[in-house]
């Protein structure tokens, strides 16, 4: 015999709709856990949920994605149900042949909604990665076999995550299926709400299909640091070959051990690319360590960022797009990689190639080397984090 099925259903505000929504799916799925992961609920959702039989997760707001990773984590094995809070309707067809590898839910009938904007987005980015191209990449309602769980899971944050599951499922070579049921849900109407909606859905989709990595606490994030290719699209594109296809390497030394990594790769084309630039033997040491220095600091959310605007400000650095990725950054919907870091470090040194001159500069770039011979031998987060000032700054403003 099998695993047994567990059925998963994340939920935000839905006081209204929950007890209905895990009262319908327990009745048709009476062997199945029901397990609500409740992402940051401002009402009754949890305690309703709880009330008609359902296991709850409370957690902070973090988006559709993330809590379904939450609950999955929290399932036992086997084959899972993804079923959207606010359904009504008979899922047991996704369910009935045990074989099926993804089998997702195409609503009979519409109701609501807006221009199909997203949806057509959804199926056009589906397209591009995987050459196929599905009639529901949004739907919520999904039967995973084990096989394609552990394929999928953890899924990408926000409203990207059943189309990021497609491509991932299809990717790894799984058959998916859409059958056709009549479903309803409560719909969005083409009102400011709806289209805000909407908004963050779009704005969801293009980060979920984009290059994503799993972070230290296991939530799988967009990548977004190639953003700061705007300001150094060179430094930029070598820190996204790192992101991309790094190794398990970590450190200068198990770099230049291993010889041929993307870590050797910045650590030869970062300082070139500075010596074009500054024209400064000097100034491509600092650049280069600037670099790495930042991307040391990487390891917690916010952490590079901060120590970025710190800098930012007397060296007369750019800092309106590091603001503006700062709250998704601490928040955990995005991470900065190394694109990102390195391309803030390389800002912050060639600032100040253009402001240090004779002793201030090597002095610079003494400090420099140290902290990474430090980083080096020992963790640098686990320095800030033994020391109570750097602790509290470093946490300021962070998720739970």
């Amino acid at each position: 015999m099998g695993d047994a099925l567990t059925v998963l259903v994340a939920a935000r505000d839905e006081d209204a709709r929950i007890a209905a929504t895990v009262e319908a799916l327990r009745e048709q799925f009476p062997a199945a856990e029901v397990i609500v992961a409740d992402d940051g609920s401002r009402d009754a959702t949890a305690a309703r949920a709880e009330a008609v039989g359902a296991i709850v997760l409370r957690l902070p707001r973090r988006g559709k994605g993330q809590a379904l990773s939450a609950a999955e984590r929290a399932s036992p094995p086997g084959p899972l149900l993804l079923a959207d809070a606010d359904l009504s309707g008979d899922l047991r067809p996704l369910v009935r042949d045990p074989d099926r590898d993804l089998v997702v839910a195409r609503f009979a009938t519409r109701s609501g909604g807006g221009f199909g904007v997203a949806k057509r987005a959804a199926r056009a980015l589906v397209r591009l990665r995987t050459g196929y191209e599905p009639r529901e990449p949004l739907s919520g309602q999904r039967a995973l076999s084990a096989r394609v769980r552990a394929a999928v899971f953890p899924l990408a944050p926000g409203f990207g995550a059943e189309t990021r599951m497609t491509i991932d499922a299809v990717r790894a070579g799984f058959r998916v299926e859409e059958i056709e049921l009549r479903l309803e849900h409560r719909p969005t109407g083409r009102d400011l709400r709806g289209f805000a909606h909407r908004g963050r859905q779009l704005l969801d989709l293009l980060l979920a299909t984009g290059p994503l990595r799993v972070n230290f606490r296991g939530l799988r994030l967009p990548l977004v640091g190639w953003l700061f290719a705007v300001h150094q699209p060179a430094v930029a594109a070598v820190g996204l070959a790192d992101d991309l296809w790094a190794g398990p390497e970590r450190g200068v030394r198990a770099h230049l051990r291993s010889r041929r990594t993307t870590g050797v790769l910045k650590l030869v084309a970062i300082p070139a690319y500075a010596l074009w630039r500054t024209r400064s033997v000097s100034g491509a040491v600092l650049v280069g360590l600037a670099a790495n220095a930042v991307n040391q600091l990487d390891t917690r959310p916010g952490r590079a960022l901060k120590a970025y605007l710190a800098l930012a400000v007397p060296l007369r650095a750019p800092v309106g797009l590091a603001v503006l990725v700062t709250p998704y950054d601490l928040r955990e919907m995005a991470m900065l990689g190394d694109a990102g870091s390195n391309s803030l470090g390389a800002l912050l040194g060639l600032r100040s190639v253009g402001r240090l001159t004779g002793p201030g500069r090597y002095a610079a770039i003494a400090a420099l080397a140290a902290l990474t011979a430090l980083g080096e031998r020992t963790s640098l987060g686990r320095l800030i984090e033994r020391t109570p000032v750097l602790r509290e700054v470093d946490a300021w403003g962070r998720c739970a």
